[in-house]
């Protein structure tokens, strides 16, 4: 007789998304994802999900076992819990003000050139403690949790010099260590050129001095990073300079994963695929070629459809991306300029406005959003073996998720990370 963790059943519906091992999605796969009608699943006591099948075989199968817990999902859905490929969630600083700038016909170069944006973050997140700014990243993550998003990408970036940056990754190593959402850790100390320096002379210091110290780090264990960014951006760091910072932090073993083709087509599609990155953000203005490149070469494309919503930007080219075989997955990008915690919401502006399918919204959301940190081995779908990561939401169709705008406080009944119940509505 052994013990488990967590039996969810008599769901209406249990959204696997992949049911084969499947790493991501692509083409025809995401036009019927795998569901099953009528179903439970059962995650033991090492947080890992040990079956998952239709109510009544799961019940003969598991019958006379323990369960620290059990969930009647009668007449509800269960999905698994969503994942948010890009944020910057580690900041101080208020910067409401902007958005009304920005309302008034001000561009996000404007703001940058008139000392806003990215340096007026700097500075008040260098002046910050690290317990406060903990206090405040700890008090997102919830927003984030409680709208489903189970594991999250967050990325450094407001501090540019190396104290800063060490102490933004601090901030988000205690997280990773001391709460129950899965985090994916992004070095991007090249988000901005600082003030007083050249786009050279910061790509120095980063691959000089920021590099070696993190490789420190992460070898003693103090830190641990996963993904290396770099903003390549007209003004900002150029594509020499963009390779450079990420050939470094690739030979130390980080992830390829950074901001490209936003604001201006700079090749950064054709660079990440050629540098075999993991993923590339925004993409607003990436071109046929690099749309091309990044399918052959497996390079997620993580789109970010409140940006070009909040920014008046034009829409990322999601259909063409999909209809080439790109691998796409969705992220809130959280962050002062653009502040939305919600994939619920983010699914649901990817479906209106990049002209996604709901199966194609939730998959980015889930496997191939995990696919884009190199966790959906673990992460992004409900299949045996894998992380026991769910969401419980009151209604008899998945697609309510995405489809009642806004609704997600009211839907979500349960977040679960590992079998345990970390939200109840």
């Amino acid at each position: 007789m052994s013990g488990h963790r967590l039996l969810l059943e008599n769901a209406q519906q249990v959204v696997l998304v992949c049911a084969d091992g499947e790493r991501f999605l692509t083409g025809s796969a995401l036009r019927s994802l795998a569901v099953l009608e009528g179903a439970s699943l059962v995650v033991g006591t090492d947080g890992l999900i040990k079956a998952v099948g239709p109510a009544d075989a799961i019940q003969r199968q598991f019958s006379g076992e323990t369960f620290e817990e059990r969930i009647d999902c009668s007449g509800k859905c269960v999905l698994p819990g969503l994942v948010d490929a890009h944020t910057h969630p580690v900041w101080a600083g208020e910067r409401v003000h902007e958005f009304a700038m920005k309302l008034a016909g001000a561009t996000y170069m404007d703001i940058h050139q008139a000392g806003g944006g990215i340096n007026f973050t700097v500075e008040h997140t260098r002046q910050a403690s690290e317990e406060e700014l903990f206090c405040s990243f700890q008090q997102r993550l919830q927003c984030m949790m409680r709208a489903g998003t189970t594991l999250v990408e967050c990325k450094s970036g407001y501090g540019l010099n190396l104290e800063t940056e060490i102490k933004m990754l601090r901030v988000i190593e205690r997280a990773r260590r001391e709460l129950h959402l899965s985090l994916s850790t992004t070095y991007c100390g090249a988000h901005s050129v600082p003030k007083g320096k050249t786009a050279m002379e910061a790509a120095d210091d980063i691959i000089s001095h920021h590099l070696p110290r993190l490789k420190e780090l992460n070898r003693n264990g103090e830190l641990h990073v996963d993904n290396i960014d770099v903003f390549c951006e007209k003004g900002v760091f150029d594509l020499d300079t963009t390779r450079r910072i990420l050939e470094g932090g690739k030979k130390m073993g980080l992830q390829i994963n950074f901001h490209g083709d936003e604001l201006h087509p700079m090749k950064a599609a054709e660079l990440g695929a050629e540098l075999g990155a993991q993923a590339i953000s925004h993409l607003e203005e990436v071109s046929d070629e690099g749309i091309a490149a990044m399918a052959a070469a497996r390079c997620s494309a993580v789109l970010l459809p409140t940006t070009a919503y909040m920014l008046r930007l034009k829409q990322p080219r999601a259909r063409k991306m999909l209809d080439e075989g790109v691998i796409v997955a969705l992220g809130s990008d959280f962050n002062p300029n653009a502040y939305c915690f919600s994939m619920p919401m983010v699914m649901h502006l990817a479906c209106v406005n990049m002209r996604m399918s709901m199966p194609e919204a939730l998959a980015a959301a889930t496997i191939n959003a995990a696919y884009a940190l190199g966790k959906s081995h673990t992460h992004g779908s409900l299949e045996v073996g894998k992380q026991g990561d769910a969401i419980i939401i009151n209604a008899s169709r998945w697609e309510h998720l995405i489809y009642q705008f806004g609704g997600h406080h009211e839907l979500i009944d349960c977040v679960i990370t590992k079998g345990k119940i970390i939200y109840k509505k």
